[in-house]
């Protein structure tokens, strides 16, 4: 059997299940987001450790080493993405998350943004083929899409003083394009090294994040008011 990789030489091979496994995160979520409180918020997290657990299964049983190795190194780094959520939402003050039902952290973020953010990184740096530039474009269109829908979903929403776009915080943009960036970077670098290795990988780009996201508050909110008064 011939496998077609990508430049940066990730496998194209078993796509037509992993497609459908992604089908099936949205149809999933479309049921889940259906239902009232307080089932929808554990419906969401049934659906979101649902999809990753499918995902690595798919990519182990379709023999893709590459695409199961980012998807394990997402699920990493979507750990980790509870940290800046939460201090954007208990810190800063430009976030929140409404309670829907199911587990929170601290009683301020749901569980299940700890599962949230593999799809979306997924989609980029697979689609991007591991490319970080493009990859940077993809999930900037991707999480625009998001920002986008999350309000109206009950996923979460932008709070404080912050110029939005459409209801989304402009701030958040340029940060989740530089998330593309350093995840598909940093998976570059140690897709084959271990665990304990990519899990270090994974706190760094959750912490290069973070400081994408406050730097980009501080520009976009912070100096351009104090510039303007």
């Amino acid at each position: 059997m011939t496998t077609t990789a990508t430049a940066s030489g990730l496998s194209r091979r078993g796509l037509g299940p992993i497609i459908g496994v992604h089908v099936a995160l949205l149809a999933g979520g479309a049921v889940a987001l259906s239902l009232d409180e307080p089932a929808q918020g554990w419906g969401v997290l049934v659906c979101v450790v649902g999809y990753v657990v499918a995902l690595l299964a798919v990519c182990r049983a379709k023999g893709n080493a590459d695409l199961l190795a980012l998807a394990g190194f997402l699920a990493f780094v979507s750990v980790f993405q509870v940290l800046p959520d939460w201090v954007l939402a208990d810190l800063v003050g430009t976030l929140r998350f409404p309670d829907t039902g199911g587990p929170r952290v601290d009683d301020v973020i749901p569980l299940a943004m700890a599962a949230m953010w593999v799809a979306p990184l997924f989609a980029a740096v697979a689609l991007a083929g591991g490319r970080p530039g493009l990859a940077a474009l993809l999930a900037g269109a991707i999480f625009l899409g998001t920002e986008l829908l999350a309000p109206s979903l009950g996923l979460w929403e932008p709070t404080g003083d912050t110029q939005r776009w459409n209801g989304v915080a402009v701030y958040v943009l340029p940060a989740e394009a530089a998330l593309g960036w350093a995840t598909a970077t940093a998976f570059a670098h140690v897709r084959r090294s271990p665990v304990s290795v990519r899990i270090g990988a994974a706190l760094a780009v959750s912490t290069f994040y973070l400081g994408a996201l406050v730097l980009s508050h501080f520009v976009i909110d912070v100096a351009e008011w104090r510039i303007t008064h």
